[in-house]
């Protein structure tokens, strides 16, 4: 029922805008600022972007089970220092916040810290990146790299998980590609992610994480665009770390309601797994470039 409620609120919202007349015929920044994209030396490139996840169904479990939400919001802080357009750093930040035990969705925004309840909150990462150009020859293929050091003193309290508690290695290589009309858009992206240290520091130490990651856009005008998307994601065990795998369906949604400022919905279904939850996540982005 809440993906049927979903999906006829989602074409309700694409029908309305859509048939809204779009007299700016300028390119608008959804169309031209993809993530591939690098900015101008002294452009700022600020992202809000906040997911729920809930599950009540465990890949290795049959039957439901008490409900688990995951709250994670992130701000990505980018800006162009080369005259060239080939280079960017950026600041990455990370809270969350996280209701188990049965507890309803909606606690998540309590950002409660009882762990005896079944609920954990706080700022538990950042991360500096860079944002570069691998290949002068291929002007929309770029690679993002950022190290993530945890602010976690503790992964689990009372069986109530929050956040790693090891540093991370991130490599994501980003590429899009505008088809002749600029109705029609592909981007693709593989993440990389190596996690440090040991077992005994965190369940994901020693191990490697590669998502590879195809958005398609359709533009019904310059300011809007629906998309389709697809994800599968590989915990390779490179000691005694946990393997497990999933792969993610969704749709969404992007409307620039400014020049500057942009917003953004997604929604996406686990649809199956290894040693992985069996949830769906709703998203809601806001992002502004200045």
């Amino acid at each position: 029922m809440k993906l049927k409620i979903t999906t006829v609120l989602f074409l309700m919202l694409t029908f309305s805008i859509a048939s809204q007349e779009d007299n700016d015929n300028e390119q608008s920044n959804i169309i031209t600022y993809t993530p591939s994209k690098l900015l101008n030396k002294g452009q700022w490139d600020i992202k809000w972007f906040n997911n729920i996840y809930t599950q009540t169904k465990n890949s290795e479990k049959p039957g439901s089970q008490p409900r688990e939400t995951y709250f994670t919001s992130t701000i990505d802080i980018f800006t162009g220092i080369s005259k060239n357009n080939n280079l960017d750093v950026g600041l990455l930040l990370e809270i969350r916040s996280n209701a188990v035990n049965g507890l309803d969705t909606f606690d998540v925004f309590k950002f409660e810290n009882n762990s005896t309840n079944g609920t954990r909150s706080g700022f538990t990462s950042f991360a500096p990146a860079i944002k570069f150009k691998p290949f002068n020859k291929i002007s929309n293929l770029t690679l993002l790299t950022a190290f993530h050091i945890p602010l976690v003193k503790e992964e689990s309290e009372n069986n109530v998980y929050l956040d790693q508690k090891g540093y991370t290695l991130q490599n994501r290589f980003l590429y899009d590609y505008t088809f002749a009309g600029d109705e029609l858009q592909l981007f693709a992206e593989i993440n990389t992610e190596y996690n440090f240290g040991d077992k005994k520091e965190s369940f994901a130490n020693t191990s490697l994480v590669l998502t590879p990651s195809v958005f398609f856009s359709y533009f019904p005008s310059q300011k809007f665009t629906v998309l389709v998307m697809a994800q599968h994601s590989q915990r390779l065990d490179l000691g005694e770390s946990l393997a497990q795998d999933y792969s993610v369906l969704g749709f969404g949604t992007k409307y620039q309601l400014t020049k500057v400022l942009n917003i953004e919905f997604l929604y996406t279904n686990f649809v199956r797994g290894n040693n992985t939850g069996l949830g769906q996540t709703f998203n809601i982005g806001l992002r502004t470039l200045f």
